[in-house]
């Protein structure tokens, strides 16, 4: 019987993206060749800001396409703040796959390493390891998906829409639940936490309500509230306090930046964006264009977001050998910077993308 093979839609993008799209890619594949049982086929597609400037298209013809009949999609960076639609909005076309796939699970995990900088001096920071789930289709970004124009937009005023439907936040909810159990199996606390504005906003009333509607269906998982200012404050005073995060499109974007920043940065800030039958997995930063080429950026975030695309796919496909490829990458994150072994240039270290990237190969080859 022959190893299961998957079709990785691959977007290198612009800036920094080339770069860690590519340091993803080899510790992926160094992780398939330890461990065998499946192979990965990265097909690259050309997308992003520089595409768009060169042939005033965002994806290559046919792209969608070989996008959509991916198993998964992996994206290094889209955006060049100097290449903007008339409208004075980035080039995004990965905004238009979220809305085309339904990609409404955004999962943002937030975890502490061993010899990062820290910003909070408590000892119990060490201890933070906590996933933002965000709604990715909805909420504040609703009219942003696709440049819609159903909202004003006048030269005296703008207006914008916040829309939560039952359909999308039922099954966001029910994803933070399943997250929740998962994250308990594994000795975590496993419970989960509503962030919204329900007591100012109607629409934000009715996500708390759907979450509890749902928080009935899994009695075995401890819920909490919390409000969007309030919780930002809590991610300062005790972030080590939560587990699974649920919220809102526009939050989610604000809050998982912020808790990022307690980590170490955006360099460590991997992310799944996940629907019922697509997801795409990407870094979470920017394309950093004044950096691009020059062997400074951190690849972490697009290796760690490697990793969580190989579980995404051993849900999909049963093939355990893609779960036990995560597990021995985040492992060998985690012992690269226990063993201060792992020194990117964003921490002040002396390590290159290449240079780190090698280590994080070294440790996946030799460190199982």
């Amino acid at each position: 019987m022959g190893i299961s093979s998957f079709q990785i839609a691959t977007i290198k993008g612009d800036g920094i993206g080339v770069d860690v799209t590519e340091s993803a890619m080899a510790v992926m594949t160094a992780a398939q060749e330890a461990l065998g049982g499946f192979a990965l086929n990265f097909d690259l597609v050309q997308a992003g800001a520089g595409l768009f400037r060169e042939t005033g298209q965002d994806i290559e013809p046919g792209g969608e396409k070989r996008i959509s009949d991916a198993d998964a999609i992996f994206l290094g960076a889209i955006g060049l703040p100097s290449i903007r639609h008339p409208d004075g909005t980035e080039i995004s076309p990965h905004l238009r796959l979220r809305e085309m796939f339904q990609l409404y699970a955004g999962i943002r995990p937030v975890k502490a390493y061993a010899n990062i900088p820290r910003r909070l001096s408590s000892p119990e920071a060490d201890n933070i390891n906590l996933v933002i789930l965000r709604e990715s289709t909805e909420g504040l970004f609703y009219s942003a998906a696709v440049h819609r124009r159903d909202t004003v937009a006048t030269n005296e005023e703008v207006q914008d829409i916040l829309r939560i439907t039952r359909a999308t936040t039922e099954k966001l909810h029910d994803f933070a639940f399943k997250l929740a159990h998962k994250r308990k199996s594994k000795g975590l606390p496993g419970h989960v936490t509503c962030v919204d504005k329900a007591n100012v906003f109607r629409s934000m009333a009715f996500f708390r309500k759907i979450f509890e509607e749902r928080a009935a269906q899994f009695p075995d998982i401890e819920i909490g509230f919390s409000y969007v200012d309030a919780q930002a404050l809590d991610f300062v005073r005790k972030p080590w306090a939560f587990d699974v995060l649920v919220t809102e499109n526009m939050f989610g974007d604000i809050l998982s930046d912020l808790a990022g920043g307690l980590v170490g940065g955006m360099g460590m800030a991997a992310c799944g964006e996940i629907g019922d039958e697509h997801g795409l997995f990407q870094p979470a930063h920017g394309s950093a264009p004044d950096i691009m080429g020059e062997d400074k950026a951190n690849p972490l975030a697009a290796i760690l977001s490697g990793a969580l695309m190989l579980e995404y796919l051993a849900d999909k496909s049963s093939v355990s050998a893609l779960s036990d490829a995560a597990d021995l990458i985040e492992h060998a994150v985690e012992t690269g910077f226990a063993q201060n072994r792992l020194r990117p240039m964003e921490f002040g270290g002396d390590m290159g993308t290449r240079k780190v990237t090698e280590e994080v190969i070294h440790l996946v080859k030799h460190n199982r």
